[in-house]
């Protein structure tokens, strides 16, 4: 049986009732070291696609462990909009019945992504090549972030797109059917411009390629195949090229999402600085696109085990034991970069509390996600009492040598989840309690991050508006 979209929850119950449309502060303490086993949610990119491709697919699919963080809610919340039949069943797997490609129905309303870049991005692609047309539209964080670099190859395509001043939403898409196949190499590394223009490429007769210079993250080739459909990738000496033969019929299937490594990122982080910890991180997905955070720690001297290693729905998958380490600051790798770029505020915690200087450079990405992370992660740290140098493409964080942190200080997280869990993560290991000014914004992507927080100890502490 089953039953209608869930609606988010918050993480913690509040004590006091609160308006849902307010902020939601509250206060992280040091307390005593994390120990014990942590199953952490879906992995947000691959649940987008997983709803996405099975929504496209003729028949029912079965997904479990899907994220059911606000983000995928609102993509699935779009592909229900646009004909594909999805409930959340009572065993906790999703079913969803598909209208195969070339089936999207028009919308009535609006397409409401909420924070989510990536299912805008990513849905934008397979809007512009249906004769459909979609506007999108999304919350104050998601329409200051630029969509540029997705408008170009989709125009190229022959949609048409309609942005607000600075390519940013809201923004409405006309698809073309036929659409035109095209050969686009993206001028920056970019999953999501990736995946944009092979999701519009599955309803495109021909053959749609990308010219990838530097590997991104490949969850949608992998699932592409997986559904049925004809895609090739051949490394080549100036790039790999990535094609997909349009109008297949995709296969209903049966998936398992891994746990999100970006979600583990945190807990890993968290042990790492937290004296006496010792985390055991199941089922985390190891795709050797996203393991960029994993070895940076260790270069700085984390104690990171991986055990447990398997497949799951053609993706690696293991177990991630983390135990309290002496870091040390480093030069972090800028090829890193691609294959950790939403872990790098977590990264930043950690490099608080090494011993000496860690410099990050080449994460130019970071200014245009839900918030420019690298201005935002300054400014927290730096009312978290440590010293940091901001660059254009980076940070330089003064570590406290094991030392907790001042702390003290009040943190504007810019409605973005991962500065929010970041910092909460830092208020661990801090001599005064520190002040995260909104606690909404991690719903979007892990709505049980505070209660498992206070399953292994800690105490966030509500604060009265």
């Amino acid at each position: 049986m089953a039953r209608a979209l869930p609606q988010p929850h918050p993480p913690v119950k509040s004590p006091a009732p609160m308006k849902p449309d307010l902020p939601r502060p509250f206060q992280i303490a040091s307390g005593g070291p994390l120990r014990g086993r942590i199953e952490v949610p879906g992995d947000k990119s691959i649940s987008h696609r997983a709803v996405m491709l099975a929504s496209l697919a003729v028949g029912e699919s079965r997904i479990e462990g899907l994220l059911e963080g606000e983000d995928v809610l609102a993509t699935a919340a779009a592909m229900r909009a646009m004909g594909a039949t999805i409930a959340r069943a009572e065993d906790g797997a999703w079913l969803v019945h598909g209208v195969g490609v070339g089936g999207l129905l028009q919308p009535e309303g609006a397409l409401d992504m909420g924070n989510s870049g990536t299912s805008t991005r990513l849905l934008m692609g397979l809007v512009a090549s249906h004769p459909i047309t979609a506007t999108f539209i999304g919350d104050a964080s998601l329409s200051r972030r630029p969509m540029a670099r997705v408008v170009e190859p989709l125009r190229q395509i022959g949609a048409d797109i309609t942005v607000s001043p600075g390519d940013r939403l809201p923004l409405m898409v006309r698809g073309l059917c036929p659409a035109v196949p095209i050969a686009y190499r993206p001028p920056v590394a970019s999953a999501q411009v990736k995946s944009a223009i092979l999701l519009a490429g599955l309803n495109t007769p021909g053959i749609t390629r990308v010219i990838e210079p530097v590997a991104t993250r490949d969850h949608s080739e992998r699932m592409l195949r997986g559904f049925g459909a004809a895609l090739t990738v051949e490394p080549r000496e100036d790039g790999t090229i990535i094609s997909l033969t349009g109008e297949p019929e995709l296969q209903p299937q049966h998936l398992t999402i891994p746990g999100d490594p970006s979600s583990a990122a945190f807990w890993a982080v968290a042990a790492l600085i937290v004296p006496g910890s010792e985390l055991l991180l199941a089922n985390v997905l190891l795709n050797p696109t996203r393991t960029g955070v994993f070895e940076a720690l260790r270069m700085m001297g984390g104690d990171i085990a991986i055990g447990s290693e398997r497949e799951v729905g053609g993706e690696q998958v293991a177990d991630v034991r983390v135990r309290h380490s002496a870091l040390r600051g480093i030069d972090v790798p800028p090829e890193l970069a691609p294959s950790m770029i939403d872990e790098y505020p977590a990264l930043f915690v950690a490099a608080a509390f090494a011993d000496g200087r860690t410099v990050v450079r080449g994460a130019h990405e970071l200014r245009v996600k839900e918030s420019d992370r690298i201005a935002t992660m300054a400014a927290a740290l730096r009312a978290a009492g440590l010293v940091v140098g901001e660059h254009d493409d980076g940070l330089t964080i003064d570590g406290r040598g094991g030392n907790p942190l001042p702390g003290g200080g009040r943190v504007e997280t810019r409605l973005d989840h991962r500065i929010a869990m970041s910092m909460t993560v830092a208020g661990l290991h801090a001599a005064q309690p520190i002040t995260i000014d909104d606690a909404r914004p991690i719903a979007t992507s892990y709505p049980a991050f505070l209660e498992t927080m206070t399953r292994l100890g800690a105490q966030p502490r509500w604060l009265n508006q």
